[in-house]
């Protein structure tokens, strides 16, 4: 293969323009962008928002008003923030002001009323639906076991893809007592997840 061969097959991704080039060209007026960067980081903030505030109606409003503050704002992520962490840390603040405006005092430890099921395709038999099931109650139910500081860590190091320094950053606490939460939440998840289930 030549040179020439070889650049013409590589990945577009390589090429493709960061978050912040596309978050500047979307406040300079083009909207593609937006819908790039919304399809990058849909997926992550969505699932964060339902593991950390247990309920998919709620998510779904913070979450969008997380978009709508976006568009909205003209402020760009600080610093050495990366507009992932700038992101999730808008979906965060949030998600607080909603607990606070609502009166709830701790609302991580609250009963997890609505469980998130793993949505299986058509194809898959009763017997791989209820599998799939079970597992992802056995995950949700894992999750909610973790105490609150250890399950944010967790949350946005899965879904947010965040790097550990970023987290402590987000989160206001030091890089080493995020490391030391992350590992607990392993342990205690993979714990929680190796013990039988009753047939």
């Amino acid at each position: 293969m030549t040179a020439k061969e070889f650049h013409t097959h590589m990945p577009a991704a390589l090429d493709s323009p960061s978050d912040e080039s596309l978050l500047a060209r979307y406040r300079n007026g083009d909207g593609a962008s937006f819908e790039a960067l919304y399809a990058r980081h849909r997926q992550g903030l969505y699932r964060f928002l339902v593991s950390l505030s247990n309920k998919a109606e709620l998510a779904e409003e913070v979450f969008q008003d997380t978009w709508l503050s976006l568009i909205r704002s003209t402020t760009q992520p600080q610093g050495r923030a990366t507009f992932r962490t700038w992101l999730f840390q808008i979906a965060r603040n949030r998600l607080i002001d909603h607990w606070r405006k609502h009166g709830v005092h701790n609302p991580l430890h609250d009963s997890y009323d609505e469980q998130m099921h793993v949505q299986p395709d058509d194809t898959s038999g009763p017997e791989q639906q209820l599998s799939l099931s079970r597992d992802q109650a056995r995950l949700d139910a894992a999750l909610q076991a973790l105490p609150e500081h250890q399950r944010e860590v967790f949350l946005l190091r899965l879904h947010g893809d965040l790097e550990l320094p970023q987290i402590a950053a987000l989160t206001g606490v030091p890089l080493e007592t995020v490391k030391s939460r992350l590992r607990y939440a392993q342990q205690k998840l993979q714990r929680l997840l190796a013990e039988e289930v009753p047939a």
